[in-house]
């Protein structure tokens, strides 16, 4: 495998990666040239909100191809355009061959929800002292129990399994990605689950992991939720979770719980307001600059 790398102002990235797409490259990928200066431009955005910039001032470009020949004929037809003006040629490497599956595998380790209950990948024993676990790959869903918002939830749903308070009862994981939380309800004692996403990936992943750790989860689109859930549990971002507010606090029955992460401490007052037409939140859980907020009803 030879990479095929360069740098290019933001106007003309997409006229190069087509043009490196159109010579058969194997990936094009997409980089802040000047990560780690002083220079850096973060580029983020929430559902509903526009990034700042379309783009980096200058992108780092890197093209695979299979041969070295392939490599070196994409770099003289890409030099000939008159578009490449401005465009510097950083060269071309060999990719070391990898293993790519043990690669990716040594990057996730069992993960400790509390002492007692662990997040463990498929390839690894569980510890000695893990009485209640989850087999969860990752996958191209959301939620391998290693972010700060998905351990809180875990975290919450741990606390009520073992304390004296009244069970989870029914209950909807909305926007349940790789639906490790609604995994995570079932193994503490919920029995009628259901999870839901828009994502058509998220949903086949759910359901597989769930049948992976030998739990039943209804996983579907969000119009198949229905009725009312005595636990609520929605783990996104700060953007939908105020824009879902009144959805999400209609879900909750009498006595329930609403339980929300995604949300920056920085954004504790933007939910707040948001759901104060229905409900007090509170902050309960905080990890990393992270906050878990919940509702009672």
């Amino acid at each position: 495998m030879f990479e095929f790398t360069l740098i290019c102002s933001q106007p003309l990235v997409e006229q190069v990666s087509d043009a490196l797409d159109a010579l058969d490259a194997l990936s094009v990928s997409v980089e802040d040239a000047d990560a780690q200066t002083d220079a850096e431009q973060a580029l983020f955005g929430e559902p509903g909100m526009l990034p700042p910039k379309d783009g980096w001032q200058r992108s780092r470009i890197s093209a695979l191809f299979p041969s070295k020949a392939l490599a070196e004929e994409a770099q003289s037809l890409l030099r000939a355009q008159d578009f490449f003006v401005g465009c510097q040629v950083l060269g071309i490497q060999v990719v070391p061959e990898q293993d790519w599956v043990r690669l990716t595998q040594s990057q996730f380790a069992p993960v400790d929800i509390t002492p007692e209950f662990w997040i463990v990948p498929t390839w690894h024993e569980p510890p000695s002292q893990a009485r209640i676990v989850i087999r969860l790959d990752p996958g191209m869903a959301f939620g391998t129990g290693t972010h700060p918002t998905t351990r809180m939830c875990l975290r919450w749903i741990a606390g009520r399994g073992r304390s004296g308070v009244p069970d989870l009862g029914r209950v909807l994981d909305y926007g349940c990605g790789s639906g490790i939380l609604a995994i995570g309800a079932a193994k503490f004692g919920a029995t009628d689950i259901d999870a839901v996403d828009i994502d058509s990936a998220a949903i086949a992943a759910t359901l597989l992991n769930a049948s992976a750790n030998q739990v039943i989860v209804k996983a579907g689109f969000p119009e198949t939720a229905a009725g009312v859930y005595q636990t609520v549990l929605a783990n996104i971002l700060a953007t939908p979770l105020k824009v879902l507010a009144p959805l999400l606090w209609s879900r909750v029955t009498t006595p329930g719980n609403l339980v929300l992460a995604g949300i920056l401490e920085r954004q504790q007052q933007e939910l707040v307001d948001a759901y104060a037409p229905f409900c007090q939140l509170e902050v309960t859980d905080r990890e990393d600059g992270w906050i878990l907020m919940t509702a009672s009803r």
